[in-house]
């Protein structure tokens, strides 16, 4: 004898678990000499670009490399 198997659960219409996926929004993309603004570092030159990985940015005093989705990156 075969174990019956269960069936699939149906899901119900006003269930709070259909929700349908968000797509992630698009990546920035940077170029060389593109002037930023960091929330943590504050304003910024690109130095070197790494395509949808990460960019170098000068701070000045210091240099990061902040990686992808650049959060708290914008493009002045």
């Amino acid at each position: 004898m075969r174990p019956k198997r269960a069936a699939a659960r149906q899901r119900l219409p006003g269930s709070p678990f259909n929700v349908p996926e968000v797509p992630a929004p698009p990546v920035e993309n940077f170029a060389l000499q593109d002037r930023v603004s960091h929330d943590k570092y504050g304003l910024g030159s690109v130095i070197g670009v790494e395509e949808g990985v990460a960019v170098l940015v000068d701070f000045g005093a210091e240099t990061h490399r902040i990686t992808a989705p650049y959060a708290k990156l914008f493009k002045l």
